[in-house]
């Protein structure tokens, strides 16, 4: 549908948003005073009980004193915490309050378990006032903002068709370089720019840079892009609004797809793979019957594996994965598994930079301290980062191990979550593990994946993970520049001549070219190969569609195998001209 008025696709937005779960109420042309008036009330009616307001309402002090708790964290990157804190504590002056009047009292704001159920309240702002914080600038109006709980925590800015969203991300960064995002607005997570034929989402940089590299179109299971130009004047938008903005998966996205990244001081939102990822995962785990006892023969439960490219943020995705788990209490144990290396370097930091609190995530220094948080059963010791070195060390007979003591553990739901999960040096070590906690759920996280073709010690990556729960390819990550691309030149290990022949050879039955030359039926299919014009060096295509095979769909893959020509020219290639390309 084509829009040439801004507000009929605002009335059209909302409409949607309406029938997928922002039922509590629209607020029109709120100021910030309404805004703030409106998230009392909400938490008025959350908290009226005797052991928190006790039916007395918030005091324009108390009100305040919330306020001024945002106004000090300040960065999207710490509100993030606040809001998914739970709660916020204030000191009560409402003298009506005899119980509680000069005593601490603690809130509840937003719990991000509590889906559409329960105390959580969904409405949408239209056109809310966004008070100048300059006098020589005029109050800005934002198109619709969503409120959480009364909180405002999902900007969005919409341009009419025709317009494009670089206007509307624009017009995002000039507000928020102006200082409208501030006070009450300072919640806000994360921002949304639309017209009728596109959709962006990103999380709010706060003070930082709006980089249009962080600006993702959401996409479906198959990585195909929502409203991206693509299916122009099909309401894509529709889609969007329903995938991404919907309640639940709004809620969610506030209280589980977000990351306050405090290792890069940034509040970070996942890319839609990583999302499908991480809820494949979740989802396995929900509906995992621990109870039923694993098929005999099958060493732990196959959970599948994800096969997400090398620089796609797998340590985000994982961790993201892990703490959706432990936070649902699906699972008793959550352990994350690595190579000693990558542990001792990089990925216990990542994943306590990503947690809502650096205890959250325990690290192990020695299997003693390993065995302890496996066996506590203090709600800090669920999520476990160590390294598939130690976990293997954990059997009967290792280092004064009982077998009573395995046998404990392994009763307990753990969810073994493996990172690089390709390697051979995995092997053994993660039969140990198995061996040892039978009852465990596995997953694999990989760049690349074991498949039937490049096998190695009988094993492919689905015969030890099972399916794959989920795939982003490296032309995906090329595509949505994700992934840096290839600058490739081409050279030869074997001239075309010599590969032709070879494949002439092998089709014709004979060893040498005077064997193929003496029979003339080994002759004919001899040359038929050798004639470029009756077969390509590669595969080619009718106009009709209909692939023609090529020399190169002949070869086997021995000749790249290791210890071949191939690879040592492959070696002799990088060693000449790496000082060229590296510039020294």
């Amino acid at each position: 549908m084509f829009y040439d008025k801004e507000s009929d696709f605002e009335d059209d937005l909302v409409a949607v948003l309406k029938r997928h779960g922002w039922t509590d109420g629209v607020l029109e042309y709120p100021t910030e005073q309404d805004l703030i008036d409106n998230w009392a009330s909400i938490l008025f009616d959350n908290n009226k009980g005797i052991d928190r307001l006790n039916g007395q309402r918030l005091t324009k002090g108390e009100m305040a004193q919330i306020l001024e708790q945002i106004e000090t964290l300040r960065t999207p990157l710490a509100l993030n915490s606040f809001i998914n804190g739970k709660t916020v504590s204030i000191k009560r002056d409402n003298p009506k309050d005899e119980a509680h009047y000069g005593k601490e009292i603690s809130l509840k704001i937003y719990d991000r378990q509590e889906i559409a159920a329960g105390q959580s309240r969904y409405q949408i702002a239209r056109q809310p006032i966004y008070p100048a914080k300059n006098k020589m600038l005029n109050d800005r109006r934002g198109d619709v903002c969503l409120l959480i709980n009364g909180m405002p925590v999902i900007h969005i800015e919409l341009k009419k068709s025709g317009i494009p969203i670089s206007q509307a991300t624009n017009q995002i960064a000039k507000y928020a370089h102006e200082g409208v995002f501030t006070g009450l607005f300072r919640l806000v997570q994360v921002f949304v720019a639309m017209n009728p034929d596109d959709a962006v989402y990103f999380a709010n940089p706060g003070e930082g840079d709006f980089n249009d590299d962080y600006f993702f179109h959401w996409a479906d299971y198959n990585n195909e892009p929502i409203a991206a130009n693509k299916h122009v004047g099909q309401d894509e938008w529709k889609r969007f609004a329903s995938d991404l903005l919907s309640i639940p998966m709004a809620h969610q996205l506030i209280g589980f797809y977000t990351v306050a990244d405090s290792a890069d001081g940034c509040l970070k939102v996942l890319r839609s793979y990583q999302y499908q990822a991480v809820n494949a995962i979740s989802d396995r785990v929900r509906t995992c019957k621990w109870d039923e006892p694993v098929p005999s023969g099958t060493p732990g439960r196959p959970g599948g594996y994800v096969w997400h490219t090398t620089g796609s943020g797998k340590t985000m995705t994982s961790f993201k994965a892990a703490q959706l788990v432990a936070d649902s209490k699906d699972a008793d144990k959550v352990v994350f598994l690595m190579d000693r290396i990558e542990l001792g370097t990089q990925s216990l930091l990542e994943y306590r930079s990503f947690a809502d609190d650096v205890d959250d995530v325990q690290g192990t220094e020695n299997t003693d301290v390993l065995k302890a948080k496996l066996a506590s059963i203090d709600p800090k010791d669920t999520l476990i980062v160590t390294s598939i070195q130690k976990m293997s060390n954990i059997k009967a007979g290792e280092g004064h191990i009982t077998e009573e003591e395995v046998k404990k553990l392994a009763g307990k739901r753990i969810v073994f979550i493996i990172d690089e999960c390709h390697r051979s040096t995995f092997g053994e070590m993660l039969q140990d593990i198995r061996h040892s906690f039978p009852n465990a759920l596995y997953f694999g996280f990989t760049g690349t994946p074991i498949h039937e073709e490049n096998r190695k010690k009988g094993s492919t990556t689905s015969m030890v993970f099972g399916d794959c729960l989920h795939r982003y390819s490296i032309a995906d990550g090329i595509r949505d520049g994700n992934v840096l691309g290839f600058d490739p030149y081409m050279v030869l290990t074997y001239r075309d001549k010599d590969v032709r022949q070879a494949v002439a050879l092998q089709k014709a039955k004979a060893a040498t070219v005077e064997e193929a030359q003496a029979d003339p039926v080994k002759a004919e299919v001899f040359y038929h190969y050798m004639d470029p014009n009756q077969m390509p060096m590669g595969p080619m295509e009718t106009q009709a569609g209909e692939r023609i095979k090529g020399i190169e769909d002949y070869l086997t893959s021995a000749q790249y195998a290791q210890g071949t020509p191939h690879e040592g020219k492959v070696v002799e290639d990088i060693l000449d001209q790496f000082p060229l390309l590296s510039r020294g």
